[in-house]
This record gives structure tokens, sequence and C-alpha cells, in this order.
């Protein structure tokens, strides 16, 4: 099975082909390059980002494409009123999309500020000034720094990822018309 990844980023490479290798034999995983709009803002935008990174993916080839976005999501009653939330969307040859979701966090309030006010494309910029740490989101990510290494970026995408692998490990639970990929971006305008 080959499966290309909408990104160059080892990090997301490495958790897509974990994940993957729990559930299929012989998993050979590729990346490419993919031009998305910086920091998506909302849940939708967030979304959006995945699809269109699985959409370039799979027009590479290969069984499935897989997009990985993380994004600031509008969160009520949180400290920010926003939190950091990874989306997995994995598409097959038929253009059917899974998504799955990893945990969501809260970045310090400066990032947000940062980004929200557009001072800031993105959250890695101003968590290479918090943290001292060039390239972060190459590493450990923002979540790593601020967990103290207890989770990290690789770990978020893991969770996106095989939660987005559930219906398609389990088929026989999931028999209701899987969207497809431009049915989905259509929707979100």
């Amino acid at each position: 099975m080959i499966i290309i990844v909408g990104s160059t980023n080892e990090l997301k490479l490495k958790a897509v082909e974990k994940c993957f290798k729990m559930f299929f034999e012989e998993v050979i995983v590729k990346g490419v390059s993919v031009k998305v709009p910086p920091q998506p803002i909302g849940f939708k935008e967030t979304l959006r980002g995945a699809l269109l990174r699985a959409k370039a993916a799979l027009r590479s080839g290969g069984d499935c494409g897989v997009g990985l976005e993380a994004g600031l999501i509008k969160m009520p009653h949180s400290i920010s009123g926003y939190v950091d939330q990874h989306i997995c969307a994995i598409a097959d040859r038929d253009e059917k999309v899974t998504l799955g979701f990893s945990m969501a966090f809260e970045f310090p309030i400066r990032v947000v500020e940062k980004i929200i006010s557009g001072e800031a494309e993105e959250a890695e910029e101003v968590m290479e000034e918090i943290s001292g740490i060039d390239h972060i989101g190459d590493k450990y990510g923002a979540i790593g720094y601020l967990t103290r290494r207890l989770i990290d970026r690789v770990n978020l995408c893991e969770q996106a990822v095989i939660s987005a692998l559930i219906p398609r490990i389990n088929p026989s639970l999931y028999r209701a018309k899987w969207p497809k990929i431009d049915e989905i971006l259509e929707k979100l305008g």
C-alpha cells in the first residue's frame, strides 16, 4: 500500500507511517510538498487545509492521500478563546474521505494574540521566541515544549491519523455513504 502525505515534514511522515503499519502490511509512505495558506484559524479553515493536503497528495499517486493540518479553533470558555488541534483527512482513490482529530490544547495567550492580530503568520514563530528553540515545529513542537516533552507533535499527528483510520479498519461498522473531498470542500465554501 502506497500512502502519499501532503507534507514533507518528517514528523508527519513518521506518524503516518507508524499508524498505517499498525493496521496494514507492506506500507510505503512518501511526502509531497503542498502549498497551503499559513496558520489556519477556525475549524473550517483547518479542515480545508487537511483536505487540500490530502487532495494534492492523492494527485501524486498512491492508494491513499493523507492531509494533516493544525489550526487555531475557537473554543468558548478557554483562557485564550482558542485551542490548537490537528485534523487528519485520509482520502482513497475514489476520493472518499475519513477524518480524525487529535487532542486539543491551549497555546500561551501571547501566541494566540500575535496570530489573531496578524503580527505572526504561524504559531511556530512565536513559540520559537518563547522557547528559544529554532524550528520547534520540525522537532517536538509547541506541545512538546508545553508538556515538558511528555507529549510531542508526533503524538498529536498519530492521534489524528489513528482516529481517521477507524472507519477504514472497521468498514462493516461504517456502511453509510462516505463523503468525498470535493463535496466537503464545496460545503466549506
